[in-house]
């Protein structure tokens, strides 16, 4: 068994024992031996072997015993012997916003819920809110929890599915036969959540990459293998995260590869709008030809395709059936931001509060990346959770900056904060210490209960105030598990425009907030997009990328993206806003 696999059997030792009720002293044992695990040096099976394991500080006899058990039979009977003890529901159970180990384990006792299924039924029985610790607060977010997990199902964000599509890609690439391959789906139109990948790949002779397939390292199960399509469930670790999603792969002809690809890719609103436009040529169009009963137009690759059509080539992003037909017979389609048009970035945590890496350490990071200038966004004082900075701490880092900076070359950190929009929409600092800062990123982080007009009247006072820059992740949804909070985001743009606020893409995977639909609405109205990685380590920087992703879905261009200045300018602009705060 890997590290990872170590640390997901610890973990989930933990987890059980915590639904069982096993002191607090013994659970985080477990969950802190998982982290010991995944970050020892060295390869773990020979410290086993080497008998080194109990001298690691975390780590004693019976958890080394344990983790050498995993280690050399790649099971352990002490953690099947735990499964086996609690029902698979509460486990699932946990899934649920809101709703910990301990809470569950109260309903199971309480009212013997052991499912999803049960636990709903009591909820809209109102059982649940007569219950101590709960009430109808409680028993209403466990509802729209349930509704939620019922809509999203098992999708996997980004971030966790891109790596593993990558990961079984480049081995299929390698393989004999294989003219060309490549992801599809959901995953080449890079939407936020996908719930399996699509694999395309031409070959004269599907066999043999068919029964490569099946044997990568990363196939957990093999669910059905064909001449020319096979699906498997395969799995792999990202970041700590085991990952597993269905895979299918297909083979085609070449020549059949470019038809294969479109079609694959999808939409499957855009590709009913481009069989039409076939249609309406006289011809017919499939996943595996463009042709009627008299000819078949040969295709190269896409752009072929497009071109046979009357129309440019169309970036799988846009591929949503949202105006890009249209704009490309206008020839209007925009030429996209990629990412190294990004040339800084703002919001961003250092050890001053939530963060990691100090601020030399977050502006080298930066540097490395090819950035001009690095951001700080350090929380405010209220976020005492993420450990606010109070007035005075604010001076202290500020004089830290000013020295950091005169001794850096190539990049230069901004002074900034990500200031607590209060539950009356009132900032989380005096309006002298705003003055202060180079710019402001306004974000909610409490109070996610509000009334939808109460939450959008906050959110808009806060961008009429004129030390705010920009809007920090304007919904604060948490993929996969939480939605965000009721606004009006119509409301909230229109606010944004009329006071010449930024909005931003906050690209931590998990939030990807503002939504793509929402910042090509931004775009229609003239409010500058800014991409931000929300970062609270040096790794997280690169986590823009996926912000890039979200504005491209946007139809964003370079210039509608503040941050693809270079550093003189957008000193120059902060400025100027500073000065004419409403523009």
């Amino acid at each position: 068994m890997t590290k990872d696999d170590v640390a997901d059997a610890l973990d989930e030792i933990g987890t059980l024992l915590e639904l069982k009720g096993e002191n607090t002293f013994r659970t985080n044992a477990y969950h802190n031996a998982a982290r010991l695990v995944q970050q020892l040096p060295g390869d773990l099976a020979q410290m086993v072997a080497d008998g080194k394991l109990a001298e690691v500080r975390g780590i004693g006899e019976a958890l080394a015993l344990k983790i050498t058990t995993l280690v050399t039979t790649g099971n352990l009977p002490y953690l099947e012997d735990l499964r086996a003890s609690i029902p698979v529901g509460l486990v699932k159970m946990l899934r649920l916003p809101g709703l910990g180990p301990k809470k569950v384990k109260a309903l199971h006792d309480l009212l013997h819920i052991d499912s999803i299924e049960k636990l709903k039924a009591a909820c809209e029985s109102g059982e649940v809110a007569k219950q101590k610790g709960f009430g109808a607060k409680t028993q209403t977010r466990i509802l729209e929890g349930i509704a939620y997990i019922d809509q999203v199902g098992h999708r996997v964000r980004i971030d966790l599915a891109l790596p593993l599509g990558l990961a079984l890609l480049e081995q299929i690439r390698a393989f004999p036969g294989v003219i060309r391959a490549e992801l599809c789906g959901s995953l080449r139109r890079r939407k936020e959540t996908v719930a399996d990948l699509d694999i395309l790949v031409s070959s004269a002779d599907a066999q043999p990459i068919m029964d490569a397939f099946v044997k990568i390292p990363e196939v957990i199960q093999v669910l059905g293998q064909g001449p020319t399509k096979s699906s498997v469930v395969a799995g792999l670790h990202v970041h700590g995260t085991k990952v597993t999603l269905q895979a299918d792969l297909r083979v085609v002809e070449d020549t059949q590869y470019p038809f294969a690809l479109h079609y694959f890719t999808g939409s499957k609103e855009h590709n009913i709008r481009m069989r039409q436009r076939a249609i309406d040529r006289g011809l017919s169009l499939n996943e595996y030809a463009l042709a009627n009963e008299t000819r078949s137009v040969p295709c190269k690759d896409e752009t072929d395709i497009f071109a046979a059509l009357d129309l440019p080539y169309i970036q799988p992003e846009l591929r949503e059936d949202t105006g890009e037909i249209e704009a490309g017979e206008l020839k209007k389609l925009p030429a996209l931001v990629v990412d190294s048009d990004i040339r800084g970035v703002f919001h961003n945590h250092t050890t001053y509060s939530d963060g990691t890496a100090s601020l030399e350490e977050m502006a080298l990071a930066a540097k490395q990346l090819g950035f001009e200038y690095f951001g700080v966004g350090d929380h405010s004082q209220s976020l005492t959770i993420a450990r606010g900075l109070p007035s005075n701490v604010v001076r202290k880092q500020w004089a830290e900056i000013d020295r950091v900076n005169a001794k850096l070359e190539g990049v230069r950190i901004l002074k900034g904060s990500e200031v607590d929009i209060l539950e009356d929409g009132s900032l989380d600092y005096t309006d002298e210490l705003l003055a202060g800062f180079e710019y402001v990123v306004a974000s909610v982080h409490s109070h996610f209960g509000m009334p939808e007009a109460e939450m959008t009247a906050r959110v808009c006072k806060a961008l009429s105030h004129p030390a705010v820059t920009m809007l920090g992740h304007a919904t604060g949804r948490l993929l996969l598990k939480r939605e965000g909070y009721k606004i009006n985001l119509d409301e909230v743009l229109k606010v944004a425009a009329k006071h010449g606020k930024m909005i931003e893409i906050n690209a931590q995977p998990s939030r990807l907030d503002l939504d793509w639909k929402y910042v090509k609405q931004a775009k229609a109205m003239g409010i500058p997009i800014v991409i931000n990685p929300d970062a609270h380590s040096t790794g997280e920087l690169a986590l823009y990328t996926f912000g890039v992703q979200v504005a491209r879905r946007g139809w964003l261009t370079k210039d509608d993206v503040f941050n693809t200045r270079g550093l003189a300018d957008v000193m120059k602009e902060l400025a100027r806003r500073k000065q004419s705060p409403t523009v």
